[in-house]
């Protein structure tokens, strides 16, 4: 116990069904006051005194619980716990277990911080700032820390925090200026809080949103509680952008009156790398298409946008607002004289070389609140659109690809808004040599040379898409296959590691790696996260932790004897490394336990490649 070593040898569930025999109940009835109040020992004295009936919800007790549950049951457990809520509490329930305190369609932010969360953590249990940071580093996650480190009890123990006293205390955390005023409200509910509330708080209050729950378990919830297809609560959410109001709707036999409203973002259909021409082929063959759309890959930003009625909003891949780093793209977007839903990716642009510029000078508009007219001339845009979602008042997420590029076609758009250019090719030329029957293609096959000429405009690659194909929010599959390749490999040697993410932050995973430069120095050109197996990640993070320079808590200096292979797509000037260049979209190929730090690739290779490349 004293180490925090719970393997006791016996489970809980075991306690539970033990106390259900002395108190001569249903296990069953103690397990839900157990999920209830978050206390076995509680529970206990409640069964022994006849008092489980007076078991009221402690916020966030119920999701631990389902979370400890087989794969198969949090979705029925959910949907019992949601269908005995109330209609005030149903709505805040279902935001706040889907991670966010507001609907999707509402941009109110709480914008605590790390730092502030981190300093009302350390007032309310007493640990050293230097041990919470330890802590933070070795779990990965703020929430994760609250709930080891918050006391048992209460600081300010009374009665448990309802929803909708979590919910006005988000809303007002929201809507207060300055992080010290916000501290104060965020104190004031840590305070009552147990150790597992303070977990999910800190979570939802920081903007992690691992809660352990997906939206789409909510939404497989609700459709078992309303007895509905998880498909039609799925549509409603995405057409509203609340899930909580989407409940409601479910409940009470509402959904049919759902309908699209714009300036809420939808999430994106994503795409699935083909590693060869034979993909692409044979899936388009497997949906009987004979022809296909092909167009360039852009690297830039990928962007919605939404306009209707003179108002205009643009949302980023990430669901976030990006209209004020584009306001040219905006103003052009609210000159069109219909209610639109685009698809498209805004890219540095020079409009008199006809081609994209390079995605660091797109870089210097990124992350700024503000954009002057001095930087939009430094730096011009376009936002190449590629699909249309929504037109005057019509949804067209179900209609084909086909469908939707005609509607595209037909519409005015004002510089810098781009029709992106799009190819119909039969789906024959796609193959990589002939067939019986067939004439031999050109030299090069149809592929290559559209790859190239993409390369050739300033683009990363090709886009196939499949013509019959509807369009799915936040789903990644084969009716868009992306053509990526490559530019070069090289050897690097690595120099620092950083603890990873989610499943991986218990290893060293992400590599800061370096070339030689005139002198043999290293020089820093770039960090991967990708390629290696969690098995190569173990190994490697055992090794490095015995070869650590320095320990920074989340960053390690190692010492530089470790190659690695990392392939990249480009190589952008940088002012963050001393070699003065980032490789872009770096991935470990391999450990090269064969090479030596002086093997390694040089400044000077990395030069020529960025030189032939601009």
């Amino acid at each position: 116990l004293v180490t925090g070593d719970m393997r006791m040898g016996l489970k809980e569930s075991l306690v539970e069904e033990a106390l259900a025999r002395m108190a001569g109940l249903k296990t069953e009835e103690i397990q839900r006051v157990n999920m209830l109040v978050g206390d076995i020992g509680e529970t206990a004295l409640m069964a022994r005194h006849g008092r489980l009936g007076q078991a009221s919800m402690r916020l966030f007790h119920p999701l631990k619980f389902m979370l400890a549950t087989p794969a198969e049951k949090p979705a029925d457990l959910l949907a019992e716990y949601l269908g005995g809520l109330s209609d005030d509490d149903l709505p805040v329930a279902c935001r706040l277990l889907s991670g966010n305190p507001f609907p999707v369609s509402d941009a109110r932010t709480l914008n605590v911080g790390w730092a502030n969360a981190s300093a009302v953590m350390v007032d309310l249990s007493g640990v050293e700032p230097g041990e919470l940071g330890t802590l933070a580093v070795r779990l990965g996650d703020l929430g994760d820390v609250a709930e080891q480190i918050m006391p048992r009890e209460p600081v300010e123990p009374g009665r448990p925090i309802t929803l909708q006293e979590a919910q006005e205390c988000f809303e007002t955390i929201a809507h207060t200026r300055g992080t010290g005023a916000k501290a104060v409200l965020l104190r004031g509910l840590l305070a009552r809080a147990t150790p597992v509330e303070a977990k999910y708080i800190v979570k939802l209050v920081t903007g992690d949103m691992r809660m352990g729950l997906k939206e789409s378990l909510v939404e497989e919830a609700l459709a078992r509680m309303a007895g509905l297809k998880t498909e039609e609560i799925q549509r409603v959410n995405m057409l509203v952008g609340d899930i909580g109001e989407t409940a409601l709707m479910a409940r009470h036999g509402r959904l049919g009156q759902a309908s699209m409203r714009l300036f809420h973002p939808l999430k994106f259909m994503l795409a699935t790398p083909a590693e060869k021409p034979a993909d692409l082929l044979a899936e388009a063959r497997n949906r009987s298409e004979t022809e296909v759309f092909i167009e360039d890959k852009y690297d830039g930003v990928r962007a919605q946008l939404h306009s209707e009625g003179g108002r205009v909003e643009m949302f980023s891949r990430t669901l976030d607002p990006v209209a004020h780093r584009f306001p040219e793209v905006a103003a052009a977007l609210a000159g069109i004289p219909h209610g639109v839903i685009f698809d498209g990716e805004v890219v540095a642009y020079s409009e008199a070389d006809g081609r994209s510029m390079m995605f660091s000078a797109l870089q210097k508009r990124l992350g700024r609140k503000t954009v002057s007219a001095e930087l939009m001339a430094e730096v011009p845009v376009a936002c190449m659109v590629f699909d249309l979602l929504y037109l005057d008042g019509v949804v067209l997420l179900d209609e084909p690809l086909s469908k939707r590029k005609e509607l595209l076609a037909s519409l005015e758009l004002p510089y810098p808004l781009v029709k992106a250019p799009t190819e119909l090719v039969p789906v024959r030329a796609l193959d990589d040599g002939p067939r019986d029957g067939e004439e031999e293609f050109e030299d090069k096959p149809v592929l290559d040379a559209m790859f190239d000429a993409a390369r050739e405009r300033g683009n990363e690659g090709l886009m196939v898409k499949m013509p019959g194909s509807a369009y799915s929010p936040g789903k990644r599959g084969k009716a868009w296959l992306k053509v990526k390749r490559a530019l070069a490999t090289l050897d690097v040697v690595v120099t620092a590691v950083e603890w990873g993410n989610g499943k991986r932050n218990k290893m060293l995973s992400d590599y800061t790696f370096a070339v030689l430069g005139p002198d043999r120095q290293l020089l820093n050109v770039g960090k991967a996260y990708s390629g290696l197996t969690d098995a190569e990640i173990t190994e490697m993070t055992e090794w490095f932790k015995a070869h650590t320079i320095r320990d920074f808590g989340r960053v390690r200096l190692v010492e530089p004897l470790v190659v690695i292979e990392v392939a990249f797509d480009r190589i952008q000037p940088s002012p963050r490394h001393k070699s003065g260049y980032a490789l872009r979209f770096p991935r470990i190929v391999r450990l090269r336990p064969d090479k030596r730090p002086q093997d390694a690739s040089t400044i000077e290779e990395v030069r020529q490649i960025a030189e032939s490349w601009a």
